[in-house]
């Protein structure tokens, strides 16, 4: 880990961070002015910059500025006694990790440029990887099993079918797909069969001869001669019309087609892959998909979890769809704390990564600062879950990170046995100190809350039951 830097001309200042940062073991370098730091900046750089704003010669700001040029992700605390908004806003829009007014909690300080190094560590194992970086993200067994199918089909011209909730990543699947397939240098094409009607949809597919209808002015191509060679990917089939369906059938099972309008056959070299979110037995159990399409549909089958069935890829698709937002907003990418995280955790996300990746772009520019806290996430994700206020994971996390920096030993002890206790006086203060009322609301039994009011040393006398 390179070392944190502390600019600041006031020696005071740069005496408390230099015992702070020693205590904890973390490894600094302090300068008396910018123009110092920005002169070894040519040489090395820090893991994490800490600034005053305002100095003599070169400000805090302009110092931001230029890192930022140079290493536009490393993280920047800016300091100052100045509280103003006007500060205050200037070093968020220079792209400022965080902004600490003085004077300033030591604790809090050194909790600060804890985060920031983790921010940054985090950002150097990110970029190591980048490069590499797969267009489907996903440590779940789920997702690990579709990686799978897709590399034993890398080298198959097989007909795919890709079912799974809208929003669940199936076009990405079948890119994929195409991608490492023998036909990836040649077009892949996508059309989504349920946005457009049936007689567009039909030119689209298959394309028109001159005069076939009103507006035909030319021949054009549909969908199917475009991908020649290559793939062409069906989405949402389940919503194609019986008309096109057997229109499909004839393709898939012969290989041939015709314009509309036309008289030519035309022979089609494309690997189909289709898609939707229908339940496509029960459709065909109703008379709304042909059961013989369907079986030339599905012979290969993939299905695609949904979000709320893989929620641990939830942080790795956020740190994900920040860091992109980030790049097309040309903005420095912002993370999500542990409690916000632990709150989007806890969502089921009808829209699957679609809704997940919007909502994060919308963070990315609405939310004030670099850390993305529980408030300011929209209020239908806070309440999304009735009764569950996520507040209190904010708290916790705040908590745990101010123990963590003390240093302090069985902080997992100490906080189960506050979290009892609280959980305990709040039920009995409700109930009346009735025990076994409590106990009931709890979730425990009448021996287990004695014995926990005995071992938590809880005062108060036993209402008659």
């Amino acid at each position: 880990m390179k070392p944190v830097w502390v600019v600041d001309d006031d020696r005071s200042i740069r005496w408390v961070f230099e015992k702070a940062l020693s205590r904890e073991g973390i490894p600094f370098r302090t300068f008396a002015q910018a123009s110092e730091a920005l002169a070894e900046l040519e040489a090395s750089a820090p893991q994490v910059l800490v600034s005053d704003i305002r100095m003599p010669g070169t400000s805090g700001l302009e110092l931001l500025e230029k890192v930022k040029e140079r290493h536009p992700r490393m993280p920047v605390i800016i300091m100052t006694a100045y509280s103003d908004l006007e500060s205050a806003v200037a070093a968020f829009q220079g792209g400022a990790f965080e902004y600490l007014t003085k004077p300033f909690d030591v604790d809090q300080a050194v909790d600060l440029v804890r985060r920031a190094l983790e921010e940054s560590l985090r950002e150097d194992q990110a970029e190591e990887t980048q490069a590499g970086e797969p267009e489907i993200l996903g440590q779940a067994q789920s997702m690990q099993e579709v990686f799978r199918a897709i590399g034993r089909l890398s080298q198959s011209s097989a007909t795919v079918l890709i079912t799974g909730e809208s929003g669940s990543g199936k076009e990405l699947v079948a890119r994929a797909l195409h991608r490492h397939s023998p036909r990836a240098s040649r077009p892949f094409i996508a059309i989504n069969t349920a946005a457009m009607p049936r007689d567009l949809l039909e030119s689209e597919l298959f394309g028109h001869e001159r005069g076939a209808f009103t507006g035909a002015q030319a021949m054009r191509r549909g969908h199917f001669e475009q991908a020649e060679g290559g793939t062409l990917f069906l989405d949402e089939i389940g919503d194609m019309p019986p008309e096109l369906q057997t229109r499909l059938l004839r393709v898939l099972s012969e290989g041939t087609f015709f314009r509309v309008g036309g008289h030519q056959s035309i022979r089609a070299n494309v690997r189909v892959i289709a898609a939707t979110h229908q339940d496509l037995d029960a459709r065909v159990k109703q008379g709304l998909f042909r059961q013989d399409l369907y079986h030339r549909l599905n012979v290969i089958r993939l299905r695609l979890p949904s979000l709320r069935e893989r929620r641990e890829d939830i942080p790795l698709l956020a740190r994900h769809f920040l860091a992109k937002s980030a790049r097309e907003l040309g903005t420095e990418t912002k993370r999500l704390s542990d409690a916000a995280l632990a709150c989007l955790a806890a969502q089921d996300f009808p829209g699957n990564v679609r809704q997940l990746e919007n909502l994060l772009h919308w963070l990315t520019v609405m939310a004030p600062t670099q850390v993305i806290e529980v408030g300011d996430l929209p209020m239908d994700v806070r309440q999304e879950q009735p009764g569950l206020d996520a507040d209190w994971l904010l708290a916790l996390a705040r908590q745990v990170e101010r123990m963590l920096a003390r240093g302090e030993a069985n902080i997992m002890d100490v906080l189960e046995r506050e979290f009892e206790k609280t959980l305990i006086n709040k039920a009995l203060a409700h109930t009346g100190g009735r025990r076994i009322e409590a106990a009931t609301l709890l979730g425990i039994g009448r021996n287990t809350i004695t014995r926990k009011i005995a071992e938590l040393g809880i005062e108060g006398r036993e209402t008659q039951e």
